[in-house]
């Protein structure tokens, strides 16, 4: 267990309190809340998430839904963001298929917004792009012509520890077990994104 003296540079305001009520949740800290207030913070003041799958009907748009839950539920929408894209702009403007709309809605996470395409812009814009297979993978390295935000691409996969998938299979051609299993990786891989995107906010001085 923590103790004060390893967490100093923490205080409690906008962006530390839900990550602060976590720690303490989670028996990471033994000091109260109040003994942090006026300390230096050095946490980093949001980081945004971008998933990424080919034409942001399925997949993209279900993980990024999922996680903004789970974000929600941490308490912590102040300090972390998340959107969602696609590598083609076929399905530009339409909403989510109604099959990952309706598998979605049976598991209480409501799969909505509006299909766009990735476009270079977004990777410097976010701090962690997540491509659902390696095709997507390739796709968005493809974007980033000088080179320079390759470590921020990464396989969503990666962050799943429940599933031997390498990919995200893409449901759109099957049948309701697909989207079923797309959703249990979803769900398993944005609890670890979560864990990962919290380790990066809390950063000693």
């Amino acid at each position: 267990m923590a103790d004060f003296a390893v967490l100093p540079f923490l205080r409690l305001n906008i962006f530390g309190a839900g990550l602060l009520k976590y720690l303490e949740q989670e028996g990471r800290m033994n000091c109260r809340v109040q003994d942090l207030r006026g300390e230096k913070s050095v946490m980093k003041e949001r980081c945004r998430v971008l998933f990424v799958c080919m034409g942001n009907i399925c997949r993209s748009p279900a993980a990024e839904c999922i996680f903004r839950r789970f974000v929600e539920r941490a308490g912590l929408s102040e300090v972390i963001e998340c959107d969602s894209a696609g590598t083609i702009d076929y399905h530009q403007g339409q909403p989510p298929d109604p099959r990952m709309r309706q598998a979605g809605a049976s598991r209480g996470f409501a799969v909505d917004g509006r299909a766009r395409a990735a476009a270079e812009k977004d990777l410097a814009a976010f701090d962690l792009i997540l491509a659902m297979d390696r095709e997507n993978l390739a796709d968005l390295k493809s974007l980033d012509r000088q080179g320079r935000y390759g470590s921020k691409i990464r396989l969503f996969c990666r962050f799943a520890s429940g599933s031997s998938e390498q990919e995200v299979p893409d449901p759109y051609y099957g049948g309701a077990a697909g989207f079923e299993k797309a959703l249990d990786i979803l769900e398993d891989g944005c609890e670890g994104v979560l864990n990962f995107v919290r380790r990066r906010l809390l950063v000693q001085g």
